[in-house]
């Protein structure tokens, strides 16, 4: 016999108005937020948001919460979010106010360099980098799964204070793609995150050699549909259009995020009659 018993379904404009209520009430008590206001259907629409995106889908195999966390995060359920250094904390209205907690590791030294060097002479200003106005070379360098400046799940740690088991409950997923719509405005706070100068970027970029093949094609520019072959998947919406069954079946060639990405969440204790999460 199971003791959960689930409340009553919430429209989207009851889960915004509760979401505006958390937000007075915080805000009443002096607390300052930064909620993640997503206009329309499309969580990120500049390079570095849908990049960000994209490679988080491409580690995961659990759309089910990828897609119930794209629906939170499009409803206004992240109320606040702050991004620092291998950091990010965030609040999140569901049934209850949830803290989700995401850090992230410093990139490595070794791959910073190797980064700087690879971009020389590629990148003519900090507005050029920050606005993703750059090549497909330098685009095929920052996203490299192995060595980019995208982190791989290994350098993912996250925690929630729902009472999901799962690995990566909807609230974590809701602020990983918060992320990614935050990324579209402060590009910058990528760097900040992995712990990164991208001013090092710059300066360095302008002296450094570079050396290139004879089918070095870096210097076209850069748009969507070569961010699509670089990742090797579809570079539309982030936002699935149809609901996604628990059950539905993912390209063999994804790898798992949840299980791979190391979590620090405690036992739950489950209590008699105890209200599951919205």
């Amino acid at each position: 016999m199971s003791w959960y018993r689930f409340p009553d379904y919430l429209s989207v404009a009851e889960r915004r108005e509760q979401a505006a209520k958390e937000v007075k009430k915080l805000r009443k008590k002096g607390q300052i937020l930064h909620p993640i206001a997503i206009e329309g259907r499309l969580i990120a629409s500049t390079l570095w948001g849908k990049a960000w995106c994209k490679n988080l889908e491409l580690y995961s195999n659990d759309e089910y919460r990828l897609q119930r966390g794209r629906s939170y995060v499009r409803h206004g359920a992240v109320i606040d979010l702050k991004i620092a250094e291998g950091k990010v904390t965030a609040l999140v209205s569901g049934a209850s106010l949830y803290k989700v907690e995401v850090e992230i590791s410093a990139m490595a030294t070794t791959n910073w360099n190797k980064l700087v060097t690879q971009c020389a002479n590629k990148i003519d200003s900090l507005i050029e980098l920050l606005q993703g106005k750059f090549s497909k070379g330098v685009m095929a360098i920052i996203i490299d799964p192995q060595h980019g400046l995208f982190p791989q799940p290994q350098d993912i740690k996250f925690n929630c204070s729902c009472l999901d088991w799962a690995d990566m409950c909807k609230h974590v997923a809701a602020v990983l793609y918060g992320i990614g719509s935050r990324l579209d405005h402060k590009p910058e706070e990528l760097f900040i995150l992995r712990q990164a100068d991208y001013i090092e970027l710059i300066s360095k970029a302008g002296t450094t050699a570079l050396t290139t093949t004879a089918v070095d094609n870096s210097d076209q520019p850069f748009v969507d549909g070569d961010l699509a072959a670089l990742f090797d998947i579809d570079m539309g919406d982030t936002v699935q259009q149809e609901p996604i069954s628990k059950h539905s079946s993912v390209p063999s060639k994804t790898k798992k995020l949840a299980s791979a990405m190391k979590t620090k969440r405690k036992p739950k204790t489950v209590r008699k009659k105890q209200t599951a999460e919205n």
